[in-house]
């Protein structure tokens, strides 16, 4: 019912910055929580953040608190990762993902291809 399109991911140095993009389709986007998920080689997937309808709340996770910012445009059905002050152990596979009833990936229905974040020093 839901179809997630991320793009914005590349390689960066330590310090820079990059902003993810998700593009929502389907049915009663606005219903589903939406936020991002990451996940490195050889690790689980981590929760990163996730919004509520309207930017009515944030929730993020404690290793990028103070570096990255999760916003949502509703009239593009885009949500976005900026990230800053990028660290060499961002480096991970980013995924958009919905519903984020919680910070926990349990539960989610909906995942998007993934992009690809590399931040090398």
């Amino acid at each position: 019912q839901v179809q997630l399109v991320e793009s914005g991911g590349g390689l960066v140095q330590a310090e820079g910055s990059l902003r993810l993009s998700c593009v929502a389709s389907g049915s009663n986007f606005s219903n589903y929580v939406m936020g991002w998920v990451r996940q490195a080689p050889g690790k689980e997937r981590e929760f990163v953040g996730r919004i509520g309808g309207s930017c009515s709340y944030t929730d993020d996770a404690d290793s990028v608190k103070g570096r990255f910012t999760i916003s949502v445009d509703d009239a593009k059905n885009t949500v976005y990762l900026q990230m800053n002050t990028l660290k060499p152990e961002d480096t991970a596979r980013y995924f958009c993902a919905s519903p984020l009833r919680t910070k926990s990936i349990i539960g989610v229905q909906y995942w998007g291809q993934g992009t690809q974040v590399t931040v090398s020093l």
